[in-house]
């Protein structure tokens, strides 16, 4: 059996004490295992995919016509705002690792793993939407094995996120079907 070379602190007045150093880094303490700056470079990277898929699908819902779409509109919407939260909670963990989260616009699309498209018609812009699900998917995972557990928080978030996404995947895969007959990711 492995033993731990760092003896659990169950001394309290230790505790504090370690608490009290270096206040300006607010909720990273000295155990954080992570690398801080690259966690709040994935998450910002994260944060652009996020709004730039609440514009997506903001654009989506907007643009969907004809008697199909309701149902489908409906789904853009709840999708849009989901995202919205997704974004704000990766922008509130940016924050409380001491970084700045970029909002910017300018530069948005470089930043984000997921792309910006229309799509001609209703099925078009499914389609789209779950390329752009299945991409966040994959980076959501990869960053999950990243953050392991060097960062419980942020992996415990991702996770919550990823759940989401997945979710969403399976709702435009299924709208797909429903519109299309079938799934032709490539096409």
């Amino acid at each position: 059996m492995g033993h731990n070379t760092q003896p659990f602190l169950t001394d309290i007045s230790e505790i504090r004490r370690r608490a009290r150093e270096h206040l300006e880094e607010g909720a990273v303490t000295k155990d954080y295992e992570g690398d801080v700056k690259v966690a709040i470079q994935l998450l910002n990277d994260a944060l652009a995919t996020e709004l730039v898929c609440v514009l997506r699908y903001s654009s989506h819902y907007i643009s969907a016509q004809g008697i199909q779409s309701e149902a489908v509109k409906a789904e853009f919407a709840e999708h849009a705002r989901e995202e919205q939260q997704h974004a704000m909670q990766l922008a509130e963990r940016i924050n409380q690792l001491g970084g700045t989260a970029n909002f910017n616009p300018e530069g948005l699309l470089s930043r984000s793993a997921s792309q910006f498209v229309e799509g001609k018609n209703l099925v078009d812009m499914i389609r789209e939407d779950l390329v752009a699900e299945r991409i966040a998917v994959q980076t959501y995972q990869e960053m999950i094995r990243y953050f392991a557990n060097h960062d419980p928080t942020t992996r415990r978030l991702l996770e919550e996120i990823l759940a989401k996404e997945e979710e969403h995947a399976n709702d435009m895969h299924d709208l797909l079907v429903a519109h299309q007959g079938q799934p032709m990711l490539n096409s």
